[in-house]
């Protein structure tokens, strides 16, 4: 057994024997695909749960606890992040001990079962408490299995990769989350435009994790004519698959192990701040129409998508950490703009929306204060826990002479 070396990239080869035959450029391609195509639908599944938690399970599903229901219902959201720890370990040791794609097929069936399985569950108005009992349960099976799928994944295109590409390899199951979302939401804005408001809060919501049926056996098929990785075939050749990975990896690596875990930490929560669903609640119920937001939503993915592959081949170029640090500080210019320009947004368009109920005429094009000059003093902010207002809290007369600014 021998290392390759090159002397073009300070960055170590990942195969372990010179004479082993190399990757063709037509499974470079099938793996690439198999990934993305196969992480898309991964996520096209969590995302649609994010967005119907958003949107609907509230209603759905914890009407009981009235204004409280929405809370609960992102809580549903949130339960999936303690399972996928449990499935990135689990799913890890079946990858290290039995090969990379075994563990993509079985978590791509498992998250097709779970979301199929929440578009046929009854509502809490049809079976009482278990409805939102078995929800949850399915959430776990969906957090379980995203933990398990994209640490395959990625795994799977960077053992496949050609010397000096790995962070564009990598960069394929990654650009399938933007994609995931960017085919949820261009499914969610269909539906609520053809379908309507009223039969999509009735129905329509169902279709979308109906769908993710057809879309599994699609990608089932995918990831089932993609190679085993090289890596894993030398280790197994050579017998030198470790009999507890995980053990060996946190004796021998535990610091780096926190390290990258604790790098990852304020990207994934301000990124699930974007797209698990918060901003499309407190933009819909601020006031704003659900179609529009839904399509800034879109732009956003189809952007997402673009600087996950540029960034991915920056780092082929100048390293990994180098381009971290540059997407860190851009994350850190763009947190708080965001946050405000949803407030302003929802704000402003809450407050027209309640001028206009109390004194019965719209407000005019191009106001500056979205206030009607009529209404002035009065009205000129939702009532706390009105339809605009984002979030549950005590009820305020329309009557009060208070300005929203």
């Amino acid at each position: 057994m021998s290392s390759t070396h090159h002397s073009d990239s300070t960055e170590p080869d990942i195969y372990l024997d010179a004479n082993a035959p190399t990757t063709s450029p037509s499974e470079y391609r099938r793996v690439a695909m198999a990934t993305m195509i196969g992480t898309t639908i991964e996520w096209y599944d969590f995302f649609i749960y994010a967005n119907m938690a958003a949107l609907l399970f509230g209603q759905l599903f914890f009407s009981g606890l009235g204004e409280w229901g929405l809370l609960a219902s992102f809580a549903t959201v949130g339960v999936a992040f303690f399972f996928r720890p449990a499935g990135a370990i689990a799913m890890g040791y079946v990858g290290d001990r039995w090969g990379r794609r075994i563990v993509l097929v079985f978590t791509l069936g498992l998250m097709g079962i779970a979301t199929t399985a929440v578009g046929l569950l009854p509502t809490t108005q049809q079976i009482g408490v278990l409805a939102p009992i078995l929800l949850i349960v399915l959430r776990c099976l969906q957090g379980f299995s995203a933990g398990g799928e994209w640490g395959g994944a990625a795994m799977l295109a960077v053992e496949h990769a050609p010397h000096g590409q790995r962070g564009k390899f990598g960069a394929y199951p990654q650009i399938g989350v933007p994609l995931g979302m960017l085919l949820a939401t261009i499914f969610l804005t269909v539906l609520t435009t053809v379908l309507g408001k009223e039969a999509f809060d009735a129905w329509g919501w169902r279709l979308p994790f109906l769908f993710s049926f057809v879309l599994i056996i699609i990608g089932w098929w995918i990831r089932r004519r993609v190679a085993e990785s090289p890596v894993f075939e030398e280790l197994k050749e050579a017998r030198e698959q470790a009999t507890a990975p995980q053990t060996e990896l946190m004796r021998n690596n535990f610091k780096e192990v926190v390290t990258a875990a604790a790098s990852f930490m304020a990207n994934n929560a301000f990124g699930y701040m974007l797209v698990g669903g918060f901003i499309l609640a407190v933009a819909t119920r601020g006031g704003l129409a659900r179609p529009s937001v839904l399509m800034w939503v879109l732009a956003s993915a189809a952007l997402w998508g673009v600087t996950t592959m540029a960034a991915a081949i920056m780092s082929d170029r100048i390293g990994r950490t180098k381009t971290y640090k540059i997407g860190y500080v851009l994350m850190a210019l763009g947190m708080f703009p965001t946050f405000w320009l949803v407030a302003e947004g929802c704000g402003s368009r809450a407050s027209c929306s309640s001028a206009s109920r109390c004194c019965g005429s719209p407000c005019p094009r191009g106001s500056p204060t979205g206030r009607s000059p009529r209404c002035s003093p009065r009205c000129s902010r939702p009532a706390s826990g009105s339809p605009e207002s984002p979030w549950p809290t005590r009820s305020a007369p329309c009557s009060e002479a208070r300005s929203h600014r």
